[in-house]
């Protein structure tokens, strides 16, 4: 499927707890480090993120910078959900969605470790499958809407086989395959590059719409913003 890093972003969610205050001061359970358009964006939200195994860590990059590039995805994904959900986009198929849940439970060497994981984020398969779903009906709408703006003509395979993949095989040391083998893989990697840009366009136009607060950089000052449980009288 086209357009990876929106498919790498699938499931970014929400709702783990973090340790607990003073008993008059409530207890702590999360910590809002962005909203948008009035939805707030949860810290919980990354650790799942990360604890899921849906953003990898990149070679040298520190925790706060891993957090950081997290929750630009999750903003990401929220413009662009609030967008296709304006649009009333009809339900995901249940195949579709067991289809992607699959492959993050296969993330996990079996069925115990995932379900331990769930729990320490707070999370069940239920609420999971809601966002997944959520995810793939942005992808959908990706595909339908803007995918349909990307063409790629038999001159750009060319240009890109007579440069681009010459360039890759003589750096390997390997001979130039013909074009004919290596036709559709040329065609699907320039639309995947294509569409990519389209959806870097379609998400900076509706950050410049948006009301985005990013409170990240004042998420370790000492008043963040912050969401609490307050026990009962």
């Amino acid at each position: 499927m086209p357009a990876r890093r929106v498919t790498a972003a699938l499931a970014l969610v929400a709702l783990a707890a973090l340790p607990a205050l003073a008993a008059d001061a409530g207890r702590l359970v999360d910590r809002i480090v962005a909203v948008v358009d009035d939805d707030p964006v949860l810290a919980s939200e990354i650790d799942q993120a990360i604890g899921l195994g849906l953003a990898e860590r990149r070679a040298g990059e520190s925790d706060d910078a891993l957090r950081r590039r997290v929750l630009d995805d999750i903003i990401a994904q929220r413009l662009r959900f609030h967008e296709v959900d304006s649009f009333g986009f009809t339900a995901v198929p249940v195949a579709q969605i067991e289809t992607h849940y699959a492959e993050i439970r296969a993330r996990f060497p079996d069925a115990a470790a995932f379900a331990a994981r769930l729990a320490e984020l707070g999370l069940d398969e239920s609420a999971l499958r809601q966002l997944v779903a959520r995810q793939l009906m942005v992808l959908t709408y990706v595909e339908e809407r803007l995918g349909a703006r990307v063409l790629v003509e038999i001159d750009d395979i060319r240009g890109y086989y007579q440069t681009t993949l010459r360039e890759q095989m003589a750096a390997q040391h390997q001979p130039l395959p013909p074009i004919e083998s290596v036709r559709e893989s040329i065609r699907a990697l320039i639309k995947e590059q294509r569409l990519n840009a389209e959806i870097d366009r379609w998400t900076e136009e509706l950050r410049h719409r948006a009301d985005v607060v990013d409170n990240f950089s004042s998420f370790h000052a000492e008043l963040p913003p912050v969401r609490y449980e307050v026990p009962p009288p």
